[in-house]
């Protein structure tokens, strides 16, 4: 096993884990779309920087998570709690963005600073890097040695970099393909957040 192999691992997973979207990708079409390229390629930059500690973490728990089931639970609990919160959050930031939009007062926040504060309350980051890795070790194609994990991670963080940057390059072309949906975002990200929860509610209790 190269470092190069755990490098493109690392990339494809946290890539390919992000195209679909979510409350990342989501936010940094919003980003583009108010505030252009440059200020999402700061946010994408505040979430990446996030995600080399999560991923570190989730090398570093992997092997207990699979022997001890409750600690990802425990997370997915504390996930929900998170997620619901993020889902009121947005709703609400829905209805004052169309009074902003209105009175000409819109918030200038400082993407480097939502960047790193999504990310950090992104709770399935560590779940997911964790998966990751148990997939690619059961395989045999992870190594937990110091050099090949920090090739890992340094995958992992310009994997997220790379499609949240796509994501605010292609911002116009998406909203043109999407119409309404991206006029307000703020109720999309309400609504996957929520949905998030209660996926994770329902898989958890039921």
């Amino acid at each position: 096993m190269t470092v190069v192999s755990l490098f493109f691992f690392g990339f494809l997973f946290s890539f390919v884990g992000s195209i679909t979207p979510s409350m990342l990708n989501m936010n940094a079409l919003k980003i583009s779309l108010e505030k252009g390229k440059k200020a999402v390629n700061k946010y994408a930059l505040g979430v990446s920087l996030i995600v080399f500690p999560q991923v570190y973490i989730a090398v570093l728990l992997v092997k207990y998570i699979a022997e001890n089931p409750t600690i990802l639970e425990t997370l997915e609990k504390f996930g929900i709690v998170i997620f619901l919160f993020l889902s009121y959050y947005f709703y609400r930031e829905s209805k004052k963005a169309k009074t902003e939009i209105e009175t000409g007062n819109i918030k200038r926040e400082n993407p480097f600073l939502v960047g790193i504060t999504l990310s950090v309350l992104n709770m399935f980051a560590v779940p997911f890097f964790s998966g990751s890795v148990i997939t690619l070790d059961v395989f045999k194609l992870f190594s937990f040695d110091f050099i090949p994990v920090l090739f890992f991670i340094a995958g992992s963080v310009i994997g997220t970099f790379y499609i949240l940057y796509l994501y605010g390059e292609f911002a116009k072309k998406i909203q043109q393909k999407t119409g309404k949906l991206t006029k307000d975002i703020n109720i999309i990200l309400s609504i996957l957040t929520g949905f998030v929860a209660i996926f994770t509610f329902i898989k958890l209790f039921f």
